[in-house]
C-alpha cells in the first residue's frame, strides 16, 4: 500500500505531532493532536489506536522523529505520513 492508500484506510488513525498552537491555525478533519514533546508519555494511548496509524506534522521532520520513536518502542503500522497539508490533499473527499 502507498501512503495515499493508508491514509485513507478507514481503520487508519491520524495524529498530528505539531504544537497545539499550530494545530489550532489549521488540522486534517478527524485528526488528533499529540504533540511531539508529548509521544514518549503517551505511547500507551498510541497503543490503543487503530491501525495504520499516520503521524504528520508541517513537513514531516517532527513525525518522522516520532515515528522511529515508536517504532524502536516495537510498534508496527506506523507511517511518518510527512506535512499536515499534503495529508489533507490525499484525504478522499
Amino acid at each position: 500500500m502507498n501512503i495515499a492508500e493508508l491514509i485513507n484506510d478507514e481503520n487508519a488513525s491520524l495524529v498530528d505531532v505539531r504544537t497545539v498552537e499550530e494545530f489550532n491555525e489549521g488540522h486534517v478533519e478527524g485528526s488528533i493532536n499529540i504533540p511531539l514533546d508529548q509521544v514518549p508519555n503517551r505511547v500507551e494511548e498510541f497503543e490503543s489506536m487503530s491501525r495504520p496509524l499516520i503521524l504528520f506534522c508541517r513537513s514531516g521532520g517532527r513525525s518522522g522523529q516520532a515515528q522511529m520513536f515508536l517504532s524502536q518502542t516495537g510498534m508496527e503500522e506506523v507511517y511518518n505520513g510527512g506535512g499536515w497539508q499534503d495529508v489533507n490533499a490525499m484525504i478522499e473527499k
